[in-house]
């Protein structure tokens, strides 16, 4: 006889409405219009990715009553609001900075292996009803993509502007996989 897991009610909604956000950062970010500028085309693809992680955040604090998660996700949302703030500040001067085919074309190659993983990282990460772990194991590999995205885009010629951008991201999401991998290890103990 072999039991069953099977998932709560609250465990289905939180999971429901985090596929729905999954899905449209996924669209958002594939069906950007991309010019000729790497910094044009980071910021039109990074902004879905960091609209994403608020309405992640929002959805997981719903579900939560762990102070040091909801911290967590409180600080993504402020985090990454600001993200999109400045880079739609730079936006403008930024797609101005044209790059050559070559560039581009490397440029997206990586971004793809990039998101790819990303993307099915999230999509498999292991559910259970533990809803606090759950948003943990899918937000890892998010702010793991948005650390190798920025990575990328310095290899190449990009807007002055855009570079502290993309450092400001590598630092706070590089400390948010911290934060993340010790709780997680606390709730899996």
């Amino acid at each position: 006889m072999t039991n069953q897991f099977r998932f709560s009610d609250c465990t289905k909604d939180y999971l429901t409405q985090f596929y729905v956000i999954l899905d449209e950062m996924i669209r958002g970010m594939d069906c950007a219009r991309l010019t000729d500028s790497v910094s044009h085309n980071f910021i039109v693809q990074m902004i879905p990715h960091h609209r994403a992680a608020i309405r992640m955040c929002e959805n997981v604090l719903q579900y939560t009553d762990d102070c040091t998660l909801r911290g967590i996700a409180d600080n993504i949302i402020s985090m990454q609001t600001c993200s999109i703030r400045n880079m739609e500040s730079v936006f403008d001067q930024c797609s101005c900075v044209v790059n050559s085919r070559q560039d581009l074309d490397l440029y997206a190659r990586r971004f793809h292996e990039v998101t790819h993983t990303m993307f099915h990282e999230m999509d498999t990460a292991c559910s259970d009803n533990n809803i606090n772990a759950n948003f943990i194991r899918e937000m890892i590999p998010h702010h793991e993509g948005a650390v190798k995205m920025c990575e990328n885009a310095l290899r190449f010629c990009i807007c002055p502007g855009l570079g502290p951008i993309l450092e400001a991201i590598i630092s706070s999401q590089t400390k948010g996989i911290q934060e993340m991998r010790r709780l997680l290890s606390c709730i899996q103990s």
